[in-house]
């Protein structure tokens, strides 16, 4: 069986990258564990959105008001890679980016509203 894949659809305690993709290793009732660096890890089945196919395109994700480890020039957004999890700058709003981290090519869904991105 294909793994399933589930990312943050809430803001909240958990130790996720915002629209980054983490395979699914079990379903229950209330929550879902996903892998995190090898590590299982539960999170509330109503704090993710769930898929069957790993998305393969960069999320376009606001940035957080108290965002910390954020540089303040990469502005509102920023990109989470569907392929590692990494962040990266979206200023110059390209259709496709490269990752840094893994080396994917992947095109940026700007036409998605991620946590209500307008």
């Amino acid at each position: 069986m294909e793994p399933y894949w589930a990312r943050l659809k809430t803001e909240g305690p958990y130790p996720l990258r915002r629209g980054a993709w983490y395979p699914v290793s079990e379903f229950h009732a209330d929550k879902v564990l996903v892998e995190v660096l090898w590590s299982p890890v539960g999170v509330p089945r109503s704090a993710v959105e769930i898929t069957e196919e790993r998305p393969l395109q960069w999320t376009v994700v606001p940035r957080p008001r108290h965002a910390v480890r954020l540089p303040e020039s990469w502005g509102p957004v920023y990109g989470a890679c569907p392929n590692c999890g990494h962040r990266a700058s979206l200023r110059s709003a390209p259709p496709m980016m490269g990752c840094h981290q893994c080396e994917g090519l992947f095109p940026v869904a700007w036409d998605e509203k991620y946590l209500g991105r307008k």
